[in-house]
């Protein structure tokens, strides 16, 4: 097969984002083409090889290049995405047409549900006033929630957004923390706050905080409220006992939209104590309007790692349970 040689002439742009840190994603491509030879220097990339090579290549690097330019970001998961034969541009178009970009993010970004789990998480929320969507970290549960929950308040279907989450973390300790008490509990809510970012110019987002539109707390903070005209989002379940979580659920009010998410491998509680979330899903399965929706590993949207660090895990998990079965 005849060779070739593509000069491709990149100008006013990054080449840290374009190419990664240390050339994270320009590896990932030498790695998909090992018969390919990449070479960057200033604006221009020298690509030479097979025709066939050096072409796919070129396609790759036009569709990131036009990516970065259009959003000012590339995450790698989106040149992962590109390599494994998807095209994100065709991917948004696409979720466009299946009504599932949830909002415009800061700097114009379309934030929209990126796979299937995440796209039922959207459609159960829809026709379903209650959800949980249980999965382990870096499927985007909080993430979809809190887009979902932004959406609904531009739209004006809710007056408020309520997010909260438990403290577990902090247990006896909380008191002994630097600060006052918004300053001790604000570390562990920071994740519903980096979403928000993300979502909402930091400007109007204070202005929404201090009005009270946004609301994060503390999820004892919901003891003797009713929740109503709200987006409520309760964050990290997995860590509410039963009597708090049957508080919170009946919190709810008549005109409220609610979001339950939670890792049921990731347990804070102490030793013995019943997962609340564990105990609602199974109890409330079977009432209409509430809806439960499974993330798994399929759907992580971190570090292409972290998809294999879960699996490793879930293989150990899964041994260890058969160990256990065997001895009993």
């Amino acid at each position: 097969m005849s060779q070739s040689e593509i000069i491709l002439t990149v100008e006013n742009l990054d080449p840290v984002e374009l190419f990664g840190e240390n050339n994270s994603k320009l590896n990932l491509i030498r790695r998909s083409y090992p018969d390919a030879t990449i070479t960057s220097r200033g604006s221009l990339i020298k690509i030479s090889g097979k025709k066939k090579d050096t072409q796919a290549v070129k396609e790759k690097m036009e569709t990131m290049v036009r990516w970065l330019r259009e959003r000012k970001e590339l995450p790698v998961q989106t040149v992962e995405d590109l390599l494994s034969g998807e095209n994100p541009f065709q991917q948004q178009q696409a979720a466009g047409e299946n009504k599932t970009i949830l909002v415009q993010g800061r700097d114009g970004r379309v934030i929209y549900a990126r796979t299937k789990n995440q796209q039922r998480m959207v459609q159960a929320s829809s026709v379903s006033d209650v959800v949980f969507a249980i999965g382990p970290a870096g499927t985007g549960k909080t993430y979809t929630a809190v887009a979902l929950a932004v959406r609904a308040l531009k739209n004006r279907e809710v007056k408020k957004i309520i997010l909260t989450r438990p403290a577990i973390e902090a247990g006896e300790n909380l008191g002994f923390l630097p600060g006052d008490l918004k300053e001790k509990i604000d570390p562990y809510l920071r994740p519903l706050y980096d979403a928000l970012d993300d979502m909402i110019p930091a400007e109007r987002l204070a202005q929404l905080m201090e009005n009270r539109v946004i609301e994060i707390a503390p999820l004892a903070f919901m003891r003797g409220r009713t929740l109503d005209h709200a987006f409520i989002i309760l964050d990290e379940a997995q860590n509410c006992t039963p009597l708090q979580l049957k508080m919170f659920l009946t919190r709810i009010g008549p005109s409220a939209k609610c979001i339950i998410t939670g890792d049921l491998s990731q347990i804070d509680l102490p030793y013995k104590q019943v997962s609340g979330l564990r105990q609602a899903t199974r109890l409330l399965q079977n009432i209409f309007g509430i809806d439960t929706i499974y993330l798994d590993n399929e759907d992580v949207v971190r570090h292409r790692l972290v998809k294999d660090i879960l699996r490793a895990y879930d293989r150990h998990d899964e041994k260890r349970r058969r160990e256990e079965e065997e001895e009993e």
